[in-house]
């Protein structure tokens, strides 16, 4: 993989900033080491002491003075060395990627963690795009993505999908308008990458079929272009086996891939962690060196401490509990979508995430219905314009969330929206 033509001139201008060079030679060195090198500051002038954290099983996570000095104080950009090798674990134990042993220049999986995925997404992006660059993407897709490309001013184009995701007859279709050894003309400005939320896609919540996937990649491997995985909702697959990751088959190092703790550790402690090839993610690195430094070493001790309590089949036992509490709450918003809409909308059942798309029957557009009415009778939703490019464009979905609503809520919800919409045909 020449991994050079996919940077932009600013990602490859990119050098490692000395004060961070520092601050992790000072990280890894001996207690013996006298340091007047780094600026950090002294912690003893920090207000926090100690803290004692209550797991929901009664377990402790607990940081004595010693730990609370090093939580509060600056670490390594990549993320803290114990949380990093678990990470590593994990992604080797759940996708295996083929490029675990490759060398580091031929693509060598490589991790680093960013403050919640989106921040980490957001250096790819940067790192990628140029402006006027091509780019695939399947709408709907979710709003924080597309207003992190779109002021970026690459040209989106759009791949169809259907309920089991992008449609590879219809990638086939927008590639053709090249030629495979285009790729290695830039005035020809093949696609860069592809950009996909695989399982429970935020909006539609359909996920991509393994047999897609591989279709996806060899096309991926026949136009040469990077595929960034995203995939938050990875934990809240509702059906076993889990699908095969992209990760799973990268035999050539050209997925980027997204996960995020968010939904099944927490949403606050804003951590996520990106996994690819290794000369991609120590640009990410570098650009976290200047912009957050690194993620909060506080939040990510906490999670190390959690994760290494836990063990692997501890946490994946903790990832089937939210698992089994999403699937009831899925079942609930279906029962109150078969009670109340039937006849006014249609629907697919989700197979992962927190979101059912829904399309009102014989309205064009429900914008104001949505955006408007519903919330004057005190029920919320998204319409569905917000996850189109151009959000100008009539639309007859919306997408209602069951993450945190009781089921008696969205069966009043659901009977409210009902009345809404007799009304408004």
């Amino acid at each position: 993989m020449n991994y050079a033509r996919f940077l932009t001139a600013t990602s490859t201008a990119r050098k490692p900033s000395a004060i961070r060079v520092w601050t992790e030679i000072l990280n890894r060195a001996p207690k013996s080491v006298i340091s007047l090198a780094t600026g950090s500051p002294n912690p003893n002038t920090f207000p926090f002491k100690t803290a004692v954290i209550t797991t929901k099983h009664g377990q402790t996570i607990q940081f004595d003075e010693e730990i609370m000095k090093r939580a509060l104080q600056y670490s390594q950009s990549a993320g803290i060395p114990e949380l990093l090798s678990w990470l590593k674990q994990l992604q080797v134990k759940l996708h295996n990627p083929p490029t675990v042993h490759y060398p580091s220049s031929q693509g060598q999986m490589d991790i680093c963690v960013t403050a919640g995925s989106q921040d980490g997404l957001c250096k790819v992006f940067e790192m990628i795009i140029n402006h006027g660059d091509n780019i695939l993407l399947n709408e709907p897709v979710y709003s924080g993505t597309l207003q992190a490309l779109l002021p970026l001013g690459c040209n989106i184009i759009n791949v169809p999908s259907d309920g089991y995701g992008i449609i590879p007859d219809s990638l086939k279709e927008v590639l053709s308008r090249w030629k495979p050894e285009d790729s290695k003309d830039p005035q020809k400005n093949t696609p860069k990458f592809l950009y996909t939320v695989p399982n429970g896609n935020n909006p539609t919540g359909n996920s991509l079929t393994s047999s897609r996937k591989k279709e996806i990649y060899e096309l991926a491997r026949k136009y040469d272009f990077l595929i960034i995985e995203d995939d938050p909702y990875y934990f809240l697959q509702f059906n076993k086996p889990w699908i095969p990751t992209f990760l799973s088959m990268d035999s050539d190092g050209r997925v980027i891939r997204a996960d995020s703790f968010s939904k099944v550790l927490s949403s606050g402690l804003r951590i996520g962690f990106i996994t690819g090839p290794k000369p991609l993610i120590e640009r990410i690195v570098l650009h976290t060196q200047v912009s957050t430094l690194h993620t909060s070493t506080f939040t990510q001790l906490l999670v190390s401490q959690l994760l290494h309590q836990w063990g692997e089949e501890g946490f994946l036992a903790h990832v089937d509990m939210v698992i089994d509490f999403y699937r009831n709450q899925k079942d609930a918003l279906l029962a109150a979508a078969d009670k109340w809409l039937s006849g006014l909308a249609e629907w697919h059942a989700p197979t992962a995430g927190m979101f059912l798309w829904v399309k009102v029957k014989g309205i064009n557009d429900v914008k104001k219905l949505i955006e408007e009415k519903a919330i004057k009778r005190e029920i919320l939703m998204v319409p569905g314009s917000d996850f189109y490019v151009d959000s100008s464009v009539p639309s007859p979905f919306f997408r209602a969330s069951f993450s945190l609503a009781s089921p008696e809520q969205m069966d009043v919800a659901f009977q409210r929206l009902a009345q809404l919409i007799k009304e408004s045909l």
